[in-house]
């Protein structure tokens, strides 16, 4: 490649990056919780479902115990009984970065595009999850009241 088209390429890649980052819902964290939802649209606690258990999707499930699957991980504290241990305002800066509240935590930030390390290309310059995937994942969190398997 040319310089000329590997600068062309380097603007495009920062222009696709930047485009990606304006459509992302803005958010303020407060303490250890991010108040207000991403989207209008609440979040679906059937589809949150789905996005944690789909190894493809968010892939919580790898690491986390989750309620009602029987291949789930065990080297990340078990999703039952988030609901009752955080709000769905915590919940959501978990999901969109835990990096804020553990920096050396081996989960993604769902929905962070700057600053990261060690990035997939199909990922760099946009989150993992949408906004509504966010939200999504956060109803079904929060309806997660027991401590049992």
């Amino acid at each position: 490649m040319t310089e000329v088209g590997a600068l062309a390429l380097l603007v495009f890649c920062l222009a696709t990056s930047a485009a990606a980052q304006e459509r992302m819902a803005r958010f303020a964290v407060t303490g250890d919780a991010i108040a207000q939802p991403l989207t209008a649209e609440p979040g679906d606690p059937l589809r949150g479902r789905k996005l944690v258990v789909e190894r493809d999707a968010a892939g919580c499930v790898l690491c986390h115990a989750v309620p009602g699957e029987p291949l789930s991980g065990n080297i990340a504290p078990t999703l039952a009984g988030a609901g009752s241990r955080l709000s769905p305002a915590q919940l959501r800066l978990r999901v969109v970065d835990s990096t804020r509240l553990y920096p050396d935590t081996p989960m993604p930030a769902y929905y962070r595009v700057e600053n990261l390390k060690q990035v997939a290309a199909a990922y760099r310059g946009k989150p993992v999850l949408s906004a509504q995937q966010v939200e999504d994942v956060v109803a079904f969190l929060a309806t997660l009241k027991g401590t049992g398997p």
